[in-house]
């Protein structure tokens, strides 16, 4: 305990060590039409999760030399090119080829390369690399990332400890710890700093390696449904951007949590609570039911996707007419 607090401090002086060369060099984020919120934040408050996996290095310096190496190298990789993108914009295909290297030195740490045929690694590679992105697009508000994440890596560490063993525990109390710093300061009427791509990109790869250990672990597929709740906005808004034959790699405003906090002008704050917390309840079913996969999803989708969607179309139309008035 007194070394997750030492931690927890050494965390909490080094974001603040950040924030001054933030600060001193203008990494920052401009409001635009795009944005949820109104003032000049400081960018890249996530560089916090690769810093936790540097500390969590040290302390554990054996066991990442013999297992965490790959995860590390592809964590370190995919967020360095993420904080440099934040800085200022790198080609595309820099990323994409980073994000490639990065996933397979993730399959490697998981195992997944051993333990499935070869025709079936393009669609891992294809998956996660789609999840990492979803992760990206969900973080536009405060809140939201860290709120959402916090639930996550809860849920993982009762699963570990109380359920099955899949991880070193500290491989998950590191992330929680730089999660709960993370949103000490973002979780906020005025954020103090945004995750940037660097925050979600690296987290959003700790948390699909945990669960990717999980699944290897028990073959279990379900635990894919810790994502749900950002799984089904990002997939219903690239659906609902297709059908308007819109480009879904442009940025945009179409999300529905977008929607709540820039025309319902509801509090960032409760959206990200009400996220959190809905994946939160589902987890908890997900945890506890002894239902075949099959009938989860449905139970969990189907009512899930039809109050997203009843909100969507509510709101949709609420913009529409104030624009014809």
């Amino acid at each position: 305990m007194i070394e997750y607090l030492l931690i927890f401090i050494t965390l909490f002086i080094l974001i603040q060590a950040y924030f001054a060369i933030a600060d001193k060099y203008n990494i920052i984020d401009k409001p635009n039409h795009r944005s949820a919120h109104s003032q000049i934040t400081l960018r890249g408050g996530g560089i916090i999760f690769p810093i936790a996996f540097i500390i969590f290095s040290i302390f554990n310096y054996k066991e990442v030399m013999e297992t965490y190496w790959s995860f590390g190298l592809g964590l370190l990789a995919i967020c360095l090119v993420s904080f440099i993108d934040d800085v200022r914009t790198l080609s595309g295909k820099i990323r994409i080829t980073v994000h490639f290297l990065s996933v397979a030195l993730l399959l490697n740490f998981t195992g997944t390369f051993s333990a499935m045929p070869v025709w079936v690694w393009p669609a891992f590679f294809i998956m996660i690399i789609g999840t990492l992105n979803a992760y990206n697009f969900m973080d536009g508000i405060n809140g939201m990332t860290g709120a959402y994440t916090l639930v996550t890596l809860l849920t993982l560490f009762y699963i570990n400890r109380d359920i099955i063993t899949f991880t070193q525990e500290n491989f998950i109390m590191y992330a929680l710890l730089a999660s709960l710093v993370f949103l000490f300061f973002n979780f906020r009427k005025k954020a103090k700093c945004f995750a940037g791509d660097v925050g979600s990109m690296g987290i959003g790869f700790w948390l699909i390696a945990l669960i990717t250990l999980l699944i290897m672990k028990t073959q279990d597929y379900r635990y894919i449904l810790l994502f749900s709740v950002y799984g089904m906005e990002v997939v219903l808004t690239i659906i609902e951007r297709l059908m308007m034959k819109e480009n879904i790699f442009e940025a945009h405003r179409r999300h529905l949590y977008q929607l709540l906090a820039n025309e319902k002008r509801m509090s960032h704050l409760v959206i990200s609570a009400v996220y959190a917390l809905t994946q939160l309840v589902i987890n908890l079913f997900l945890i506890h039911s002894e239902l075949p996969v099959y009938a989860i999803i449905l139970i969990i989708f189907i009512p899930l996707g039809s109050v997203y969607l009843f909100l969507k179309l509510r709101l949709k139309k609420k913009v529409q007419s104030s624009v014809i008035k």
